[in-house]
């Protein structure tokens, strides 16, 4: 995209943002992060289908902020990420630049967090049918038999843990799996310790999930963990009537509303 290799190196150039995060040419026919510090750098910057990786994980790292004032390119998974940060005080308005990038891959420069929000009411997350089919099969199991389903596909996670690096949610400085005093979950990658690993996961991420599925695209064992966050998405809309990230909403699990639904209550 030769609009936003001039708009990444105008910004450098007049000094609005110290570096641009953006994708760049990476190993075999994959694409990578890179940073870019100077206009020249900027040449390096590419978009196409094979940038899925969620740019807006890097917003909160202590090392890109000592970099300076940074531009993102984003598109909708990274859009909706940033929202959510937003949302949850972790980024404001004068602290990045955001280069939006529209599905038909056109260049969007939004002004302010508020436009951000305005665009991405016009393009709510929508999980596919087939996705939307294994869900409801998994659900429509009796108990036992759904739970031997997780156990076995949860079976090859050895707790590397690169579903959390590269999730743009995942950002304590100390997670729960870190704590041992108490230990809250398991350190071993055997089955009840994955299974509270990824269910802990997927209940932080309630009413928070951008759907970018970065967890899966990181996981070097291909487990569908994506199923428990899109299944979580539906559920918390279904029940809370609530469905994507808002500048106007409170999270879900920290919000009490007399309204709400209680029929899980069982």
């Amino acid at each position: 995209m030769k609009e936003l290799i001039q708009k990444a190196a105008s910004l450098l150039e007049t000094n609005v943002v110290q570096v641009v995060i953006g994708y760049g040419k990476g190993s075999a026919d994959r694409t990578r992060a890179i940073f870019s510090t100077t206009a020249a750098d900027c040449e390096q910057l590419i978009f196409d289908s094979r940038c899925i990786q969620n740019l807006a994980v890097y917003l909160t790292k202590a090392e890109i902020k000592k970099m300076g004032k940074p531009a993102i390119v984003a598109p909708l998974p990274v859009l909706r990420s940033i929202l959510q940060l937003a949302a949850e005080n972790q980024i404001t308005d004068d602290s990045l630049v955001v280069l939006g990038v529209s599905p038909e891959s056109e260049l969007i420069e939004f002004e302010s967090l508020a436009a951000i929000e305005t665009y991405l009411a016009t393009k709510q997350i929508a999980i596919e049918e087939k996705y939307q089919t294994t869900i409801k099969a998994i659900k429509a199991m009796p108990v036992s038999e759904r739970f031997a389903y997780w156990v076995k596909e949860l079976e090859p996670c050895f707790k590397c843990y690169a579903c959390r690096a590269a999730c743009p949610l995942c950002y304590c400085t100390r997670c729960t799996v870190e704590n041992n005093q108490p230990q809250w979950i398991s350190v071993a990658s055997h089955s009840l310790g994955n299974l509270e690993w990824h269910i802990m996961r997927a209940m932080h991420l309630a009413g928070r999930c951008t759907d970018c599925e970065a967890c899966y695209n990181a996981c070097p064992m291909g487990i569908p963990i994506y199923l428990l966050t899109k299944s979580m998405l539906q559920d918390v809309s279904e029940n809370f009537g609530t469905y994507g990230p808002s500048l106007h909403r409170d999270n879900t699990l920290s919000s009490f509303n007399p309204d709400d639904k209680e029929s899980f209550i069982r």
